[in-house]
């Protein structure tokens, strides 16, 4: 391990690095050659290794030939953004300078920017400014945060310290939410002993709609009881959200925590057409969204948000000789987090906020509403597509319909439709299950999609899947 390696080494990831973006916009989203690729990256440990210049020429070669063009605007299978250019400098530097954000002795740096952070998401979002809040690796770990300190809660309404004592003696806790629910509060609610099971829905229909009256019959029949209420802000499927507001009423008026999960959902707050969507979330008791999907920062990155400070240094409190006391006023966040060592992905949340403000978010947050808005109605206008519900966000759930075809058959052809658009790789749009039927859901959330890219989109669908039949594209 030579430091006069350095130089070079940044150099060449530069120079990788100008390539790489100088082509996404245009370079298909899988790589034909992956998985040769991804061969000659394997084998077994060398005993004397290649040197930082070698291995790294290889990486690039291989590795970017192998690689996901997930940063690029044509990415659209999962709720992934792209990376601003502020938020990949940041990145680079956060990097460079190999910060532990877990306390403010050992970064005073990482620490600041990252209460400076949480304090700017709280502003961008809507929420109070007395809230605490953190950084987490993502949606499922904010989940875990948020819920963590909904668990600790309960427990003190049953008169027990869980964090120290755990669940045992305890009644199961009741955890109620609305088909919408994702899977990632599920394994949080795994993860922190509650359980899958713990969970019970409450839907009026096919799409996963929250049942307000049965949730608050459910409520009642607690006869006072603590529960947990999970509304979710940005459905995967379609975008929906839960009605938020009744069920703060509902949470007020028996007793209950309010989660909301808006891992995407929660950037409605920055366009007056959506905001709507999100009234009542200030009343909530926890919070959260995720960094790497609307706020286009490098993976990984999420925020959890709770109305009471010091909800989350409960569980996540730690305590040694060699580290800072709980009682420092100064901000240590790994006291409030689930890692202690913590990457300081704050230098990139702090920069894009910094570069870019809040109109720059909300002029691209409403650029991508109309976006997805321009694919809907050309789902609309073509005979061979069908619209499965409304687009009340940057999601449009539709599938690949042709006529002639049972909805066995039309299952059957979605489902390798989406395998053949995937290999296909000009764009990267699988398939999930909803309303009972096989269909994309292609979520716009990057700040590099253009309209070019969303008729790509469309007309890929469509050209593949007529490959499919033998047939041509039918004209609109």
């Amino acid at each position: 391990m030579n430091p006069g390696e350095i130089e070079e080494v940044l150099a060449l990831a530069a120079e990788a690095a100008r390539g790489y973006l100088a082509t996404l916009d245009e370079r298909p989203v899988r790589a034909t050659a992956a998985e040769q690729a991804l061969a000659r990256l394997g084998g077994p440990l060398p005993d004397a290794g290649d040197g930082a210049l070698a291995s790294l020429r290889l990486l690039i070669d291989d590795g970017v030939a192998a690689s996901t063009a997930s940063a690029g605007p044509r990415f659209f299978h999962f709720v992934t953004g792209g990376v601003t250019p502020a938020a990949l400098g940041a990145d680079w530097l956060a990097s460079t300078l190999d910060q532990n954000a877990f306390a403010w002795v050992g970064s005073p740096l990482a620490a600041q920017l990252e209460s400076t952070a949480v304090d700017w998401l709280k502003s961008l979002f809507g929420l109070p400014q007395a809230w605490g809040g953190v950084l987490t690796t993502g949606a499922t770990m904010a989940n875990f945060a948020g819920l963590a300190a909904a668990r600790r809660w309960w427990g003190e309404r049953h008169g027990a310290d869980v964090d120290q004592g755990g669940l045992t003696g305890l009644p199961a806790l009741p955890v109620f939410s609305s088909g919408y629910i994702h899977s990632t509060a599920f394994k949080a609610l795994a993860m922190l002993g509650i359980g899958r099971d713990s969970v019970r829905t409450f839907v009026r229909d096919d799409a996963g709609r929250l049942d307000l009256e049965a949730l608050e019959t459910a409520l009642r029949g607690l006869g006072g009881a603590p529960a947990i209420l999970i509304a979710t802000a940005g459905e995967v499927n379609a975008g929906h959200f839960d009605p938020i507001e009744p069920m703060a009423d509902l949470a007020d008026a028996h007793g209950a925590w309010l989660h909301v999960d808006g891992a995407f959902g929660l950037f409605a707050a920055l366009s007056a057409r959506t905001v709507p969507l999100l009234a009542g979330v200030e009343r909530a008791d926890s919070v959260i969204s995720d960094g790497h999907k609307w706020l286009n920062v490098p993976y990984d990155c999420g925020f959890a948000f709770v109305r009471d400070p010091k909800a989350l240094g409960g569980t996540f409190s730690l305590d040694a000789a060699y580290l800072p006391s709980a009682d420092d006023p100064r901000p240590n966040l790994g006291f409030s987090s689930p890692e202690s060592s913590r990457r300081a992905r704050a230098l990139a949340v702090w920069a894009t906020l910094k570069a870019y403000g809040r109109d720059g978010y909300r002029t691209m947050v409403e650029r991508h509403l109309e976006l997805a808005q321009r694919v809907r109605r050309r789902v609309d206008e073509a005979p061979d597509l069908e619209l499965l519900g409304d687009v009340p966000l940057c999601v449009v759930p539709f599938r690949y319909r042709p006529p002639g075809l049972g909805d066995a058959e039309l299952d059957e052809l979605n489902t390798r439709l989406g395998e053949a658009v995937l290999e296909d790789g000009r764009v990267f749009v699988g398939t999930t299950r909803y309303r009972g039927r096989i269909a994309f859901r292609p979520a716009i959330v990057n700040w590099r999609t253009r309209e070019t890219d969303v008729d790509l989109l469309v007309d890929v669908i469509r050209e593949v899947g007529a490959g499919l039949l033998g047939e041509s594209v039918p004209s609109r």
